[in-house]
């Protein structure tokens, strides 16, 4: 039976908080009380292994979210399934007003929401929603013909003067969550859908004053903790942009940029998706390949010979993350020592990663393959030996991930990389002509 209370719906994505959230704070300030939703999509579930490690953060955050709201008497509704049969049954069952929620720029998150845009309409449901994991949309920072720009640095420029940190919005959605209201009568546990639920230890993120003043000195050393460990954190919105841009903004150039490279990757997906399988620059799909599988396998395993490649495969594998610089490494290795393509890794990348990222997954390895929206040329590769020369000089990192290093059971370096080099600099010659 059609519940008669009419309700506004908040439906939680990539925006896994109470506080600071501007789709939540939005539906709270509307005029019918909130249900707030979260949907197990199983257009992505039935991708994943039904242990897999993002799905348990996830989970994990929502039972976080719930324990919260509990205390007031709330509860979050948990649906499993495809979103737009959810919101059939959800119009079925509830006399809905308005959806609100925080916009999403990959391309099936595009299509996927303009579906149940088209849905709701046709049910006279209005469907709000908000730039919410930005600071800016991406149609917003554009060059002065009103095209999006292809390059980093004017871009990063562009955003910067966009940028007035006195006019920066917040959204304080945990001081309303009074209007909230229940529909649920207890929290269900992921067993209930199929998945097994394993505990995952998030790490903390690091972003006090003196980290944040000190991060381009430690951000490229692996074997300290130099890193903000956010990534996981901004990928599922359990840290809220706005404060932390508010907060690191006069403290660090180089830390602010690092969030600018995180819009500017969004805004190239969201106006480029062709990116997702193609190369951004279209002549790079010309060059030929080695792709030989034993390779990539000794690459994915860790046991290429390279020790600074090698202690990376092996974090990823074991922890679901990889240190920034070690990333840029084992990408360099992967497309140009090995000549393997550059989606093999962005796949494998996003089959282990904790905080995969299609925007900056994709950014990244194109970035390493010189396909990419960069203007550094093709023939930047990177030296493995020189590299751990420079960031792991003691081989502290090296030793953590790679117990047999310096023994007879570590594996000889499979290629020599002075030949390899060059090979791939022909490759490369041949293919963009």
């Amino acid at each position: 039976m059609k519940s008669m209370e009419k309700i506004n719906v908040f439906w939680m994505r990539r925006d896994i908080r109470l506080h600071d959230n501007h789709a939540l704070y939005q539906a709270l300030n509307a005029n019918f009380p909130v249900v707030p939703l979260f949907i197990l999509d199983t257009e992505i579930l039935d991708e994943l292994p039904i242990d897999d490690p993002r799905l348990n953060l996830i989970w994990q955050a929502l039972k976080s979210l719930n324990d919260t709201l509990e205390n007031q008497g709330k509860r979050l509704l948990i649906q499993h399934g495809k979103p737009l049969d959810v919101f059939k049954s959800l119009i079925h069952d509830f006399d809905i007003h308005a959806v609100f929620s925080n916009e999403d720029y990959e391309p099936y998150a595009k299509s996927r929401d303009a579906e149940i845009a088209a849905f709701l309409k046709t049910k006279s449901v209005e469907f709000h929603q908000f730039t919410d994991q930005l600071i800016f949309h991406p149609e917003h920072v554009l060059k002065s013909d009103g095209t999006p720009y292809q390059v980093f640095t004017p871009y990063m420029k562009s955003w910067r003067k966009a940028f007035q940190i006195s006019k920066l919005p917040e959204y304080p959605s945990e001081n309303l969550l009074k209007n909230l209201t229940n529909t649920v009568e207890e929290f269900p546990q992921l067993k209930d859908f199929g998945y097994q639920e394993k505990p995952i230890e998030l790490p903390e993120p690091n972003w006090d004053e003196s980290f944040i003043r000190n991060y381009e000195k430690t951000r490229d050393i692996p074997s300290i903790n130099g890193t903000s460990r956010l990534s996981v954190h901004l990928r599922f919105g359990f840290v809220s942009i706005r404060k932390l841009i508010r907060y690191s903004f006069n403290l660090s150039d180089v830390f602010v940029n690092e969030l600018i490279w995180r819009e500017f990757y969004m805004m190239i997906l969201y106006h480029f998706p062709q990116v997702v399988t193609s190369s951004f620059k279209p002549k790079y799909d010309y060059i030929k390949w080695q792709n030989n599988e034993a390779e990539f396998e000794k690459w994915c395993n860790g046991e290429t010979g390279f020790p600074i490649v090698d202690a990376g495969m092996r974090q990823l594998n074991q922890s679901g993350y990889m240190h920034n610089r070690i990333r840029m490494i084992t990408a360099s290795f992967l497309v140009k020592d090995l000549l393997i393509d550059w989606r093999w890794g962005e796949a494998y990348f996003a089959e282990k990663l904790l905080d995969y990222d299609l925007a900056a997954n994709n950014g990244g390895w194109q970035w390493a393959a010189g396909s990419g929206c960069d203007a550094a040329p093709y023939f930047r590769i990177f030296n493995p030996d020189s590299q751990q020369k420079k960031f792991d000089p003691k081989f502290e990192y090296i030793k953590q991930w790679i117990p047999e290093w310096e023994t007879e059971n570590y594996p000889q370096p499979m290629l020599n990389h002075k030949a390899a080099r060059e090979r791939a600099l022909q490759i490369y010659k041949d293919g963009l002509q």
